[in-house]
């Protein structure tokens, strides 16, 4: 599968990669930032944004889309950095692609397998009748019903465009995210044996990664390095913008070892 991507900057080559109902727009203002030191590609995951849609959603398969791109766009060990589900898939991949990927960075999320914890986000969206849909507020309003959080609806209501006939449609494919929902907390093989070099960063104020992951991530990375950045959520890149790039560079220009 062809990915749908946006590129920027000059230098060594990072690859960024959004989470569940994300798209690439979502990390567009880090990108900017770190376009001033790396080749910044930022990529759409399969049935998200702007990349095809299919009827499968697995972290096997969106690995090999991640080998195809690398491969289509001759990237030589590149940097990649991936936000929770983002996370999720640059896990599986340094698992089946050994050596593929200088360093990696993992964003509020560890490796062991989570429960499904969408359902309300889903039963939210399917709640919205795209045929008779007549504005983003009608949208906000029923979605509403479902969450209370506006940044959180703001956030998934950037996947509703109009089409050329003015009809609303959602950019991620819905009904196969619906199907396939239970993939998405995939957890590693515990006898998984990853040497890349890996950032695990975190938000202190996230219930996505926990102390005791820790112990998972030592015990299959060989190389793991921890950052907490204090008094944010799952949303770490976007509440310390500055923090989380900063962390991310230091990772990436130094010598990194097992912390």
């Amino acid at each position: 599968m062809d990915l749908f991507y946006r590129s920027l900057g000059q230098g060594p080559t990072l690859i960024i990669i959004h989470g569940l109902f994300g798209s690439s727009d979502n990390w567009l203002s880090q990108a900017k930032k770190f376009s001033q030191h790396y080749t910044v590609y930022l990529i759409d995951a399969r049935n998200h944004g702007q990349s095809p849609h299919d009827s499968v959603h697995n972290y096997t398969v969106m690995s090999q889309d991640l080998m195809n791109f690398i491969d289509t766009h001759k990237l030589v060990q590149p940097f990649v950095l991936g936000h929770s589900m983002g996370g999720k898939l640059v896990m599986k991949f340094l698992s089946l692609f050994p050596g593929k990927i200088a360093k990696a960075i993992v964003a509020d999320i560890s490796p062991r397998y989570y429960t499904r914890h969408h359902d309300h986000i889903l039963e939210g969206l399917s709640a919205i009748p795209l045929d008779t849909l007549t504005s983003r507020q009608e949208a906000d309003d029923l979605l509403a019903q479902y969450l209370p959080g506006l940044g959180e609806r703001q956030f998934l209501l950037k996947n509703l465009y109009r089409n050329e006939e003015g009809k609303f449609q959602w950019r991620m494919n819905l009904p196969v995210l619906l199907s396939e929902i239970d993939n998405i907390g995939e957890g590693l093989e515990p006898d998984s044996r990853i040497e890349t070099p890996t950032l695990f960063i975190n938000g202190g104020a996230s219930n996505y990664v926990k102390e005791e992951d820790r112990d998972l991530m030592k015990k299959i990375f060989t190389h793991p390095v921890f950052k907490t950045i204090p008094n944010v959520g799952h949303w770490l890149h976007a509440e310390k913008p500055d923090e989380f790039i900063s962390d991310v560079n230091e990772f990436l220009e130094g010598n990194n070892t097992t912390s």
